[in-house]
């Protein structure tokens, strides 16, 4: 009795029962292939890059850090405190 609750009838036995079909195997190349181009096209690009990002020439940027403006007049009765000049 106990022999039989174990077996349920429409559980799959046999000798290809628990075998991995090649498809699986077909499918873990491609995508170990497609791995590998990812990462050889992304070293090509990354070798293509500067060394530093520091500008050559970095006069405008610094005015703008100092907080240089311009064109643009500062009053202060006005209501938002900045004006364009032309």
């Amino acid at each position: 009795m106990m022999v039989l609750l174990a077996q349920t009838p429409g559980t799959p036995t046999g000798p290809e029962f628990g075998k991995a079909s090649p498809l699986g195997l077909v499918i873990i190349l491609i995508l170990l292939v497609g791995t590998a181009l990812l990462v050889w096209s992304m070293n090509k690009h990354i070798k293509g890059l500067p060394a530093t990002f520091e500008p050559e020439h970095p006069e405008p940027d610094q005015e703008a850090d100092e907080g240089t403006e311009h064109g643009v007049v500062r009053r202060p009765e006005s209501d938002s405190g900045i004006t364009e000049s032309s």
